[in-house]
């Protein structure tokens, strides 16, 4: 029998994979003719950079959609509306990108990096309210271990990306360097997530 969310589920695969294949389009062919191609190719590095971290990020958002819906058993139009939330952010990441890799050296590096990493606390969100939604409306085993353990690797999202777009006023570097560690944390299998938030609590509380 096939599961309920089967369709769901190949829709924002073709979306996914759509999103991540955009990407590469944003770094342009230097024109023939115009200087040396090694200059103009290493003058590029802002695309390189801006087109590596977004892969890695979109990959690591497939991989946790893909973990949310083995937890999800059943769906309905809510549930449906909040998915396309979600791959609506993760449409938009070509294009943060693109406005990152053009200012990223320049001095309009700020909003482009505001731009940035708002689009990434927008989809924090988007994924907790798919997720919170789906556990209170009964479509996840509550009491499953890696549902649990889901909620408390999602549960600091929202707060951390946020802390990610706020560092932008101080560094960008710093900001985007988070962004990197916290897309290492996501890629996480939840057990081990888990016990990373757990240990930096009880570094907390002593």
């Amino acid at each position: 029998m096939e599961k309920e969310t089967a369709r769901i589920e190949a829709f924002s695969d073709g979306v996914f994979a759509i999103a991540i294949t955009l990407l590469i389009l944003e770094i342009k062919v230097p024109p023939a003719g115009t200087a040396d191609l090694a200059t103009q190719l290493i003058k590029q590095w802002p695309s390189y950079v801006s087109f590596v971290i977004s892969f890695a990020f979109i990959g690591i958002m497939w991989i946790n959609h893909h973990r949310l819906f083995t937890q999800i058993r059943r769906s309905d139009n809510t549930l449906m509306l909040l998915n396309l939330l979600l791959l609506l952010g993760v449409c938009v990441v070509p294009y943060p990108t693109a406005v990152l890799a053009q200012h990223l050296s320049g001095p309009d590096q700020r909003p482009a990096a505001v731009l940035y990493q708002g689009t990434y606390f927008a989809i924090a969100i988007f994924f907790n309210l798919l997720w919170g939604y789906a556990r209170k409306r009964g479509m996840v085993e509550k009491t499953s271990e890696s549902a649990l353990r889901i909620s408390v690797q999602y549960g600091v999202g929202p707060f951390s990306y946020l802390v990610c777009l706020l560092l932008v006023w101080i560094s960008i570097p710093a900001s985007l360097l988070l962004n990197v560690v916290l897309a290492v944390f996501y890629a996480l299998p939840p057990q081990h997530a888990t016990t990373v938030v757990k240990g930096k609590a009880k570094a907390f509380e002593s």
